[in-house]
């Protein structure tokens, strides 16, 4: 391949990206949409999370079955409607479905994943004022 453009090559392909068509001006907002599992992960304060995360790595749903506990303890989650009781179980089913899977590997990843999930949401949760 030649390094350098031929004599059309290079006024064509200037040519297309300098007519490109301006902007309509709309807004796009995406909003992901989480299941029950997912959105029982607690809001926890960030130490909190970053030792969940360090966990769930080296044993897998152990980081998971801690954050269940923050629940009980008051922490938030994307599941305000359900009863605190509920999204505990939900946290502990999944560090369940974490421990059973990761003779497989599938549980290791998930448990990685959820745990950097934790330390996602606790750093948002910082920068969010409390909502009554």
């Amino acid at each position: 391949m030649d390094p350098f453009p031929k004599e059309g090559e290079g006024a064509a392909a200037g040519e297309s990206s300098r007519g490109a068509a301006p902007s309509s001006g709309v807004v796009v907002q995406v909003r992901e949409k989480k299941g029950p599992l997912r959105a029982a992960i607690p809001y926890m304060p960030f130490p909190v999370a970053v030792i969940c995360l360090f966990l769930n790595t080296f044993v897998p749903g152990l980081g998971t079955f801690v954050s269940a506990f923050t629940v009980l303890c008051g922490a938030r989650t994307d599941l305000p409607d359900r009863h605190k009781c509920c999204v505990f179980w939900l946290n502990i089913a999944a560090a369940l479905i974490q421990i059973l899977t990761a003779i497989v590997m599938v549980g290791w990843i998930m448990s990685i994943f959820w745990g950097m999930d934790m330390v996602i949401l606790a750093s948002k949760s910082q920068l969010m004022p409390l909502q009554a």
